[in-house]
């Protein structure tokens, strides 16, 4: 058996630093009525938007890399707000289309000004949002993002079935 690394590992560390960043988001869109998970929906429908698409609450949490169950109640959380128009998708039934309303890209817009700020102090040490160290530390990222979750074990609790 090896010895226990000496110093945090890299999973801790990445698990501190999105919780860090969380709550640094989640404190400077507050004062817009936005949580960080809200943000990052409205804030992938803003892009979306710009780009010319009106993304299913499916693509929405594949891009996001949320749960669709949890895209789909953040998703009514927002329309209730005011802010994401739900529709039905007139090719799939099953599907919902979202957009942002008038006042959701209003409020998106001034929220993606106060986290572009936030994310520029914070990467201040690599650089910047546009420096040399962010780029190679976002390589970095997509590499890591890039890697397939394992397929999750069997329940070892569930009885298997057994051929005669």
């Amino acid at each position: 058996m090896s010895a226990a690394p000496a110093g945090p590992t890299p999973g801790f560390l990445v698990w501190r630093l999105a919780n860090k960043w969380r709550v640094a988001v989640d404190r400077a869109v507050a004062p817009l009525d936005l949580t960080h998970a809200k943000y990052a929906l409205v804030a992938s429908l803003y892009g979306m938007h710009h780009a010319g698409e009106r993304p299913s609450q499916r693509q929405l949490a594949d891009h996001t890399g949320m749960e669709a169950l949890y895209v789909s109640k953040l998703a009514r959380a927002l329309e209730a707000d005011g802010l994401v128009e739900r529709a039905r998708d007139p090719r799939d039934p099953r599907a919902m289309r979202l957009a942002l309303t008038e006042r959701g890209l209003d409020v998106t817009g001034r929220a993606v000004v106060v986290v572009r700020e936030l994310v520029e102090r914070l990467l201040e040490p690599l650089g910047g949002l546009d420096g040399p160290g962010t780029r190679a530390f976002t390589d970095e990222l997509l590499a890591l993002l890039d890697v397939p979750l394992a397929p999750s074990p069997p329940d070892d609790r569930t009885p298997r079935r057994t051929t005669p």
